[in-house]
């Protein structure tokens, strides 16, 4: 056997054996749901006005109220909604939910390259990418609840706006993908060799 005989076994050797059509089909949808969830954390932490109550709008960033006329008055001085803690409260949620986002992005970075990049490391990246996933619905959700434990007192179901609903959304699907991709690559590596989808 030739030197470049035995070099071409032993890539075919090493060489990883093809996904089927349904485990890309799987892996392509997690992707594309962590993008919308991105997307619709992105949203939500840039607009940021997460309850409507009384003529107020309660958010991240701004506190407005609702003038005669139907205008809104903002102001950045969250201490002027007179809800105890708000000030203060909303700095740690504004970060954990801004960070919950950035965590995403790398993971959705981590997932796409573990798809393109079908090298030796895939696995670990897919599954790095699912744990960072994870630790951003950990992050969004406890901002999420955070927040509406500090404006408890003026919660009514139907006060909170469209961009709430994004983040809590985002949270939910941060959460299905996290743990739909850690099992599906339990699914299609077992540690023991057995099974395959």
């Amino acid at each position: 056997m030739t030197a470049i005989g035995a070099q071409a076994q032993r890539l075919l050797a090493h060489r990883r054996p093809q996904k089927s059509f349904f485990e890309t089909l799987i892996r392509s949808l997690i992707i594309l749901c962590v993008a919308i969830a991105v997307v619709l954390s992105s949203i939500s932490v840039c607009d940021g006005r997460w309850l409507f109550a009384r003529g107020q709008l309660f958010g991240l960033w701004h506190f407005c109220t609702v003038s005669n006329g139907s205008v809104l008055k903002c102001v950045t001085d969250l201490s002027l909604a007179q809800v105890e803690g708000l000030s203060m409260g909303v700095i740690p949620i504004r970060s954990m939910v801004s960070f919950a986002v950035v965590v995403a992005i790398f993971g959705l970075e981590l997932l796409m390259v573990s798809q393109v990049c079908e090298d030796a490391n895939a696995r670990r990246k897919w599954s790095m990418g699912s744990v960072l996933i994870l630790g951003s619905f950990l992050l969004s959700a406890t901002g999420v609840l955070s927040f509406s434990v500090l404006v408890k007192d003026h919660l009514t179901f139907t006060g909170f706006t469209l961009t709430y609903w994004c983040e809590f959304v985002a949270a939910f699907l941060f959460f299905l993908n996290g743990i739909s991709g850690l099992h599906i690559n339990t699914l299609t590596h077992p540690r023991n060799g057995v099974g395959k989808i």
